[in-house]
């Protein structure tokens, strides 16, 4: 038995030797079994990625750094290492993340026209207007510390700066009544700090949070603090929506007006209470989903009648 067994065992030893031998053959006598040769060029190159051009090929430009940059008619120090290559990461990023940058860059078109009205009135930079592309893609977004709406606002910041915040009605998804609050934050930081790079970093970190920093490191310039990864990084964010949506051709976006999101007809009916929203809305010639993407601050099935006598303007579709 164990002579027959020595032979099965030498014979299938010869058997796999040359079975091996002849498939190596078939791969050009290759000795690995995921490359193959080029016999013209002589390079060996992995499969699925061959030298006769079937490989991924990639032209990626460095996105374009200005001369000068200004935020709110402040200069930004681009002669500091750090802040250029701050700037740099962030235009990297955001130009490279195309299919988020380009969805903005459509909503721009649409949301800007109720935005911008609102912070000339309160009498604050346009500029700040880039601060919601940062914040939020400028979707009604809901971050993971349940900061929510275009702009971001936690439920005590929200309800500090005048948004209600309720079962049936959540302001922070009013677009022109969230504008009008951070606004009002913008303005009241810029007078404590007399910086609206400052106040752009407090809008991340909070205004006793960046002072706390300022004063232990003895400096009032953001661009010479030395912060956490999130708020170091914010304002060079906001600095990057703004060149790119100032010069989108330059950082390779070309968008036409009609791949721009236009801005949706409406009118205007005040109610103060809403039994049945779906019943509302076909009683106005619209219908539930319509109603709610024209009023997304209304978080319920109904809005109830306020003790108070409140009353609510809702957008209409025309």
């Amino acid at each position: 038995m164990g002579k027959v067994l020595a032979s099965i065992i030498t014979a299938i030893a010869v058997f796999g030797f040359f079975f091996l031998f002849s498939s190596n053959v078939g791969n050009n006598g290759a000795s690995a079994p995921h490359t193959k040769s080029n016999t013209e060029s002589g390079h060996t190159t992995s499969t699925g990625s061959t030298a006769d051009g079937t490989h991924c090929h990639q032209h990626i430009n460095q996105p374009p750094i200005p001369a000068q940059v200004t935020f709110a008619g402040e200069s930004v120090p681009l002669h500091v290492f750090d802040v250029r290559e701050r700037l740099d990461r962030e235009l990297l990023v955001n130009t490279y993340f195309h299919s988020k940058t380009m969805h903005t860059l459509k909503l721009a078109n649409r949301i800007f026209k109720d935005i911008e009205p609102i912070l000339a009135e309160m009498g604050v930079p346009d500029d700040l207007k880039y601060v919601a592309m940062a914040e939020s893609g400028l979707l009604n977004a809901v971050s993971p510390a349940n900061a929510k709406g275009i702009w971001q606002f936690v439920k005590s910041s929200a309800q500090e700066y005048g948004l209600e915040v309720s079962s049936d009605v959540d302001e922070r998804y009013h677009l022109k009544k969230s504008t009008r609050a951070a606004a009002k934050y913008f303005r009241k930081a810029h007078n404590k700090f007399g910086s609206w790079a400052m106040a752009l970093g407090s809008y991340n970190m909070g205004m006793s949070g960046i002072g706390k920093q300022a004063a232990n490191q003895k400096e009032d310039n953001y661009y010479d603090l030395y912060l956490n990864h999130e708020t170091s990084r914010y304002v060079f964010r906001v600095l990057a929506f703004k060149l790119i949506t100032e010069n989108p051709d330059k950082y390779g976006f070309y968008l036409d007006d009609s791949d721009l999101y236009p801005l949706l007809p409406s009118y205007k009916v005040e109610v103060d209470h809403i039994a049945n929203i779906a019943d509302f809305a076909k009683q106005n010639g619209t219908n539930y989903k319509t109603l709610k993407l024209f009023n997304p601050w209304l978080r319920s099935t109904a809005l109830a009648k306020r003790k108070s006598g409140k009353a609510y303007i809702l957008d209409m579709p025309s």
